[in-house]
Parts: structure tokens; C-alpha cells; sequence
């Protein structure tokens, strides 16, 4: 006879189907929407939270992690959110741009910039809205993406969010900042859902930024873009939550015929985070980069990781991340592309990079190319290594202190991922934050 073995349940577990069984007349959504979260739920309660033995989560334990879930949040009040968004409005500084805010979880209009966005070429909505006129579009997942516990977990909670609709052939003048906040008063669960559609020939450049929290604090947050054909796109995902936070966060991208996405992600907060992006091409002629900067300290565990589909022809992709890892840290970078039969002229270009500080940091890596095309040009490779001592001496010995020499050692390594971004609002606040990382770890 042949038993299945599955450990037994956790509290956190628990306590997630005790929350769906209390939310789920409450979500929103028509039929078909609960369908797909009753399935979801169906598969969560088969598989639990990913864990060790789960090849694409071995190096981040989520099921461990988790000792306990709190309550999801409940929506603010407009003054109470105010207040929180002003505590954290600095990021990008005094950069002319539009912005939409979601607190906990909840997307509120009041806060943000809807009208100046309707002119600029943006329609938006609240995702309740979206997924009560068209939820199973909405909630479908490419193949890559589809059986993943952590886009699962959305699926079966994700409660609100935004909707972003960029017209055909429209050049949006300013960026648009989307700012995630978690309240610092307490814990709190949050599932959010961020849809972007990019018309065809349309033009943009996006920032989203996940900002606050506290012990405890559990978040979820999908971003879906879906670029049409001829569009263009730039995504930074900036996660720079409290460190006794738990974030988990996934971008899937979808990319049409001869578009172009340039998805960023630069980890640096919470104490347990994993950044995972899903990239699809649908149509040939197309580009995706993916750039990523991660830096971890104290304690810190973050996580990336990546799978890129090359279902068509003719398609490009590059990836360049780099990883900064402090005292007592662990990095994780697992990288996968797919080459599938019918994909020839593609070329997939990945590179990993880690700079270790101290000799307790920890770096895993895990770059993977499958290749089922003949005619294709793909590459990968990995290094992980210390600061160059040769170099520190060199600075020192022209006076420069060695805190401020291993600083600009550090800059100059993370530099050619910088640099790659290209938008000049994104740069400074990426380079601002790599800066007081490193103050502080001085």
C-alpha cells in the first residue's frame, strides 16, 4: 500500500483556512472568481505552505517561517491612511509623479492621483471593481506561474488592489509610484493584487514601492503586467519593509508581439523576504530585462527568484542580479530559463553576481538553463567572493577611511546594475537607499 505522507498541519496553516472559511463571502468577485479561489484553497490545503522539500522553495522555508499568521488587516480610514503615507513619502524624493496608494492591502482612490492619471493616459480602478466585471481574466496565471504557492495564496486572499489600464499608443508623461504601506501599529495579514495592462504602442515607466510594517507582519502582493503588442514598459519594485516583517511578493509579466519590460527589483528590507518573477513571451520580436540588487544584514533572509519562458521565436532576455550580503545574512538567487521547441532564434543571457562581507554571510545559488531549441544563444553564469583586499589597500593608502573605502568598493560593484536601469528618478533613489544601507552597516 502507498500513503501519501504530509506533515501535520501548523498553526499558521490553520489559521489561513480559519481566515479564508471567515473572509470568503466577503471577497470580492463573482462565481467564477470564488471558483478559482476555492480551487486554490483546494491545493493549499493538499500542499500546505511551500517548505524545504519543495525543490523551487528549498532555500526559503516558508512553512517554518511562519510560526503564526495575524488577522488581515481591515481597511484604514482616510485620515488614519493619510497619516501613514506621510510617514512614508520620501522615497523618491521631490520627483514630479503620479501616485496610487494601497494601506494593509486596501487601494484607496481618495489618497491618489486617479483624475491626474485619466488625463495622462491611465484609466484605474480598484481591483474589487476589475474582478466584479471580468475576474477570470483577471485572475488567470500563465503555465509557469499557475501552480505556484505563493501566487495561490493570492489568489485565495488577495481582497483589493488596483487596476492600471494604459491606452493604446499613449506616452505617459510622468512616472507612476505605487505605495504600498503596511500599518506599524500592530500585525496584520495583507494579500494584494496590482493588474497592469499596457496597451499596444503604449509608453511607461512604473515604481512600486512596499514600505513599513512590524513584527509579525505578513504580506502577499502580485503584480501582473500584460504588454501588448508594440508596448513599453519600465516596473522597479523597491521592498524596503521593517526587518520583522514577512514579505512575499511575485511579478508575472506577459509580453506581446515586439514589447519591451525592464523589470527591476532591489530587495533590502524585512527580516524573511522572497522577490519571485514569472516572465512569459507570447510574441515574437519581444525583450525582457531583468535587473536585480538585493542587501541583506543582520539576520536578513531574501530571496530571488526568476523563470523566464521562451515560448516563441525571436525573443530576447537578459538578467543581471547582484546581491550585497552582510553579517549573519543569507541571499538566495535561483535563476531558470526556458527554451521551448518552437523558440529558435532566442537569446538568454543570465548573470549572477554576490559580494559576501563577513565571514558568517551565506550565499545560495542556482542558475538553471532547459533548452528543448537548437538554434538559440543562451548563457549563464554565477560568481560569490569578498572585497578585493588589494583594492582596499590601495584606497586606504590614499587616505580614504576604510568604512568609506569599502562603501565605494560596494557602490562600484552594484554600479553596472545601477546604471542598467536607465530611468534617472529610479537611479537616485535606488543609489539614496544603497547609501544609507551602508551607513548603517558601517
Amino acid at each position: 500500500m502507498n500513503i501519501e505522507a504530509r506533515p501535520l498541519e501548523t498553526r499558521a496553516e490553520t489559521e489561513l483556512a480559519e481566515a479564508f472559511d471567515t473572509l470568503k463571502a466577503k471577497l470580492p468577485g463573482g462565481e467564477a472568481v470564488a471558483a478559482k479561489r476555492t480551487e486554490a484553497f483546494a491545493d493549499f490545503r493538499k500542499a500546505g505552505l511551500p517548505h524545504r522539500r519543495v525543490e523551487e522553495w528549498k532555500y526559503s522555508d516558508l512553512r517554518a517561517r511562519l510560526k503564526s499568521v495575524p488577522a488581515f488587516a481591515a481597511r484604514r480610514d482616510t485620515a488614519a491612511a493619510r497619516t501613514l503615507v506621510e510617514a512614508h513619502a520620501g522615497t523618491f524624493g521631490d520627483a514630479e509623479r503620479h501616485r496610487l496608494v494601497i494601506v494593509d492591502g486596501h487601494f484607496h482612490a481618495d489618497l491618489s492621483d486617479v483624475e491626474a492619471l485619466g488625463k495622462d493616459g491611465i484609466a484605474v480602478r480598484p481591483l474589487t471593481e476589475a474582478l466584479a466585471d471580468e475576474g477570470a481574466a483577471l485572475m488567470a496565471m500563465p503555465a509557469i506561474a499557475s501552480n505556484d504557492a505563493a501566487v495561490g495564496l493570492n489568489a485565495i486572499f488577495c481582497a483589493d488592489g488596483v487596476e492600471l489600464v494604459i491606452a493604446e499608443g499613449a506616452t505617459v508623461s510622468r512616472p507612476v509610484e505605487i505605495l504600498h504601506v503596511q500599518g506599524g501599529d500592530q500585525a496584520g495579514a495583507s494579500a494584494e493584487r496590482v493588474v497592469i495592462r499596457a496597451g499596444k504602442g503604449s509608453s511607461a515607466t512604473v515604481f512600486e514601492t512596499f514600505v513599513g510594517g512590524t513584527e509579525g507582519t505578513f504580506s502577499n502582493t502580485l503584480t501582473d503586467i500584460r504588454a501588448a503588442d508594440e508596448a513599453g514598459l519600465t516596473l522597479a519594485r523597491l521592498q524596503a519593509e521593517e526587518a520583522g516583517t514577512t514579505h512575499v511578493g511575485s511579478a508575472v509579466v506577459t509580453l506581446g508581439t515586439a514589447s519591451n519590460v525592464k523589470l527591476i527589483g532591489a530587495g533590502i528590507g524585512s527580516g524573511f523576504a522572497r522577490h519571485q518573477s514569472f516572465v512569459t513571451f507570447e510574441g515574437e520580436n519581444a525583450r525582457a530585462d531583468l535587473l536585480g540588487i538585493t542587501m541583506v544584514r543582520a539576520g536578513q533572509h531574501v530571496d530571488q527568484t526568476l523563470v523566464v519562458d521562451h515560448a516563441v521565436p525571436n525573443c530576447e532576455s537578459t538578467e543581471l542580479f547582484k546581491t550585497v550580503v552582510g553579517e549573519g545574512a543569507k541571499g538566495i538567487f535561483q535563476g531558470k530559463i526556458i527554451v521551448r521547441p518552437d523558440a529558435q532564434k532566442t537569446d538568454g543571457q543570465m548573470m549572477t553576481q554576490s559580494l559576501l562581507l563577513a565571514e558568517d554571510a551565506e550565499m545560495a545559488l542556482k542558475p538553471e538553463l532547459e533548452i528543448f531549441a537548437d538554434d538559440v544563444q543562451c548563457a549563464h553564469g554565477a560568481t560569490s567572493g569578498e572585497i578585493d583586499e588589494d583594492l582596499m589597500f590601495y584606497l586606504q593608502a590614499r587616505g580614504i577611511p576604510e568604512a568609506e573605502a569599502k562603501m565605494l568598493l560596494v557602490l562600484a560593484f552594484l554600479s553596472e546594475a545601477v546604471e542598467e536601469i536607465g530611468d534617472e528618478t529610479i537611479v537616485e533613489a535606488f543609489e539614496a537607499r544603497i547609501r544609507d544601507w551602508l551607513y548603517a552597516s558601517a
